[in-house]
């Protein structure tokens, strides 16, 4: 059960009360993420991001603020996609004013100094290069960019080198101002806590937080003409490849049941991806398939790693798998989708991080809570026609799109394979 509250200042409190554990858990979800920024700002939401941990006023030191929750036991970290930043905080029940005064700290009271900033750019240059240096990562942002071609959501959430490099402190604090802000901002809260404690102590800490100005809308995605596939070439010793279908938004009613027909596709070792490509014809060490949802778009996505020669045999297999669930879902199939998707939905929210998590992202992204009775309820009433139904809208092979890094020998004759 979630209880929600909005404060006078717009900001949205939502808690659930689980009184059995020893922890809460405290999410901010702020309105902001890459598909906020124009080229010129691209990669400020992550460095922003980067920057709220670097010290305030009252914890002068990266240190200092880790330390406060550590030294709890607790832990700290935040994470930026292309429509959420996500500051949380876990810690145990006696610490819960600790943890979200420490936070609220350093959402409203980071400084910015200078010295910080040029260190945190070089920590953010190395991680890119990170990034570019894992086949793995790298084939992730090609497949963004095939999926969302001349848009902010094809970019790298971290931005680029270039744009990174550009940023100044002026950049950061003006987007700062206008992104983080209540009226902007979801606070999340689970664990061994009251909603009316939450109220007042949210209160004390936030009630003077205002909201200078309208925060920036991020521009919505046309579907538009696309090139199928995209290689760079690498001498490694393995071809990565993603191999993707636009998908749907996070409020589409059949979003659940396009969870359902991807837990039979590509998750997990009982799923066909992984009993056909890897088990049976050895293509493959790694492979499985996941559905992104975002505001007004999403994507279905296969990731393998295979042999160098045997990358046309591994995609021709993978559309095959594709090809056979657009026709046919047996009911044996579905059933036990539906138990691995209630069972793993019932698993996760035993932690105060995931109830925190997911009442906070339902509410920033949608608007509401969907309860897990509620989604356990949705999922029990899919039928094999509703798979059916979407599979037959999404599995198009005319949408597919193919990016490999890897030693392509011949990238024309790519784009052929994508056929069934």
């Amino acid at each position: 059960m979630y209880q929600k509250t909005v404060l006078a200042n717009g900001l949205r409190l939502v808690t659930s009360a689980m009184p059995h554990t020893h922890s809460v858990a405290v999410n901010f979800f702020i309105g902001t993420g890459s598909r906020y920024e124009d080229d010129t700002r691209a990669g400020v939401s992550h460095f922003i991001e980067h920057l709220c941990f670097r010290g305030t006023p009252t914890r002068p030191t990266s240190r200092e603020i880790s330390e406060a929750i550590e030294g709890t036991g607790g832990l700290l970290n935040a994470a930026t996609d292309k429509e959420l930043t996500v500051y949380w905080c876990k810690v145990a029940r006696p610490h819960f004013q600790l943890a979200l005064e420490v936070l609220s700290d350093m959402l409203r009271n980071s400084r910015f100094e200078p010295e910080d900033i040029e260190k945190e750019r070089q920590v953010i240059t190395e991680e890119i290069n990170m990034c570019n240096d894992s086949p793995s990562q790298r084939v992730d942002l090609l497949i963004d960019e095939l999926l969302w071609p001349r848009h902010p959501m094809g970019r790298d959430i971290a931005g680029s080198k270039e744009s990174v490099a550009a940023l100044t402190r002026e950049m950061m604090r003006d987007y700062l101002q206008q992104q983080y802000q209540p009226g902007n901002t979801v606070l999340s809260i689970a664990g061994d806590i009251q909603h009316e404690e939450a109220i007042d102590t949210v209160n004390r800490l936030l009630g003077n937080w205002a909201n200078p100005r309208p925060p920036l809308e991020f521009t919505p995605y046309r579907e538009q003409p696309a090139r199928q596939v995209l290689v760079e070439n690498r001498d490694t010793e393995q071809m990565h490849l993603c191999l993707a279908l636009p998908g749907i938004s996070i409020t589409h009613p059949r979003r659940f049941a396009l969870g359902l027909l991807n837990i039979i596709f590509g998750e997990g070792m009982s799923s066909r991806l992984f009993t056909e490509v890897r088990d049976k014809l050895g293509l493959a060490y790694s492979i499985h398939s996941f559905v992104d949802h975002f505001r007004d778009t999403g994507a279905l996505i296969i990731s393998a790693g295979v042999d160098n020669e045997k990358l046309p045999t591994a995609v021709k297999a993978i559309l095959a798998e594709l090809a056979k669930i657009r026709e046919e879902v047996p009911e044996q199939e579905l059933a036990r989708a539906k138990e691995l998707s209630r069972g793993r939905l019932l698993l996760r929210m035993e932690d105060s991080r995931n109830v925190s998590g997911w009442g906070g992202g339902e509410e920033m992204l949608t608007g509401k809570i969907i309860t897990v009775d509620q989604v356990i309820g949705i999922v029990d009433a899919v039928t094999v026609a509703d798979l059916r139904q979407i599979a037959q809208e999404l599995i198009n092979d005319e949408k597919l799109r193919l990016a490999v890094v890897g030693p392509v020998e011949n990238e024309d004759t790519l784009a052929g394979l994508l056929r069934w």
